[in-house]
This record gives C-alpha cells, sequence and structure tokens, in this order.
C-alpha cells in the first residue's frame, strides 16, 4: 500500500515532450505492527526533461499479509475542525477503478468491492491514498499558489462510500471521514 510520499518542483515539466525517470531504492525496513509483519520500502524517483531535474518524488510503501477479518481494527485518529477552508468530494467505484488502471495499481481493494469487504475486512471499496493527495496537492495549489513541496501521509482507509472533507489551514491540509476519523495529513509550501 502507498503510505505516503513526499514531492520537490524543482522546475515546470511540457506536455509533449520527452521526459525520463529514474527509480531508486532507499531504503528497506521490515518491522511488526498492529497488525503483524510489514516490510517498508522508500523509492525516490527522479523526473528529467531537456536534462533538467524537474520533480523529486520519495514514495513509500508498505507491504503487509492479509489481516485477521476477526482482529479488532486500529483507532484511527481524529481530524482537526479548525479548517480555514474545505471541500467535499465522493468517488465512485467507476472512479476508483480508472485511477486504479492509469496508475497500474493491481490492488483489488480499489475496484473489486466483494474481496475488499470479506477478504481485506474493509467496508467499501478503499479510495487511493495517491488520489486523496491528489486532490489535496490541487486545494494547496489554489490557495498557496505554484508549490515547490508537498508531503502527505495516509493514516487510515476512505471508502468509496463515504464523502472526503478536503480541509486546509494555512499550509496544512488533511482528509476527514464523515465520522470525524483522519484520513491523510499533508503540508504544503
Amino acid at each position: 500500500m502507498w503510505a505516503g510520499g513526499k514531492l520537490q518542483f524543482h522546475a515546470p515539466l511540457f506536455t509533449g515532450q520527452p521526459a525520463t525517470k529514474t527509480t531508486t531504492i532507499q531504503a528497506i525496513t521490515q518491522k511488526t505492527g498492529r497488525t503483524g509483519p510489514l516490510a517498508f520500502v522508500t523509492l525516490c524517483h527522479d523526473i528529467h526533461q531537456s536534462n533538467t531535474l524537474c520533480i523529486t518524488e520519495h514514495q513509500d510503501l508498505v507491504y503487509r499479509q492479509n489481516p485477521d477479518s476477526a482482529a479488532p481494527k486500529p483507532t484511527p485518529p481524529t481530524a482537526r475542525t479548525d479548517e480555514t477552508h474545505k471541500e467535499t468530494h465522493s468517488f465512485s467505484s467507476t472512479e476508483l477503478f480508472r485511477y486504479s488502471a492509469l496508475t497500474m495499481n493491481g490492488h483489488r481493494i480499489h475496484y473489486d468491492e466483494t474481496y475488499a469487504r470479506d477478504v481485506e475486512g474493509y467496508d467499501g471499496l478503499v479510495t487511493h491514498g495517491p488520489l486523496l493527495a491528489q486532490y489535496l496537492m490541487l486545494l494547496a495549489e489554489r490557495h498557496l499558489g505554484l508549490l515547490k513541496s508537498f508531503q502527505f501521509r495516509a493514516t487510515a482507509p476512505l471508502t468509496h462510500t463515504e464523502n472526503a472533507t478536503l480541509c486546509t489551514n494555512g499550509n496544512t491540509l488533511w482528509v476527514r471521514a464523515p465520522d470525524g476519523r483522519q484520513c491523510m495529513h499533508a503540508t504544503a509550501n
């Protein structure tokens, strides 16, 4: 699963011009969490265009075993309520399927509701963390202008049956679920 990431915008990318992406593995760590053994992988992607470094992205991935459906679910953090601006967004199963295809993400929790519910124990299809981050990044850009950096961390799943409230206060952003849990937090500069 995509647990979080950080983007640095060094120079603009131009549509229609070739770009190259170089990926390196920065770290691999094994830990034991509330759901059992976990493996964390940090990737660094550098995107160049015309011999200019345009974007550096650090991607934090976590790998885990299928959870025990009888095990209690972890308590998610409570989201802030001091936003200066908020927007609500809903996600359809079609949007999640298309985003999976666009990002070549084959994890069935995003497009197979029966699997997401019966095998992984979610209440519905899981909204992609990077999709939530993308909406927060666009919100940040509307309020702060062009960004130099954006960092995000997923903190709880959001299913396709729930509306996401995208919130901002200064350069801090977060996603709040209808029950008040924080699904993601981010900072933008």
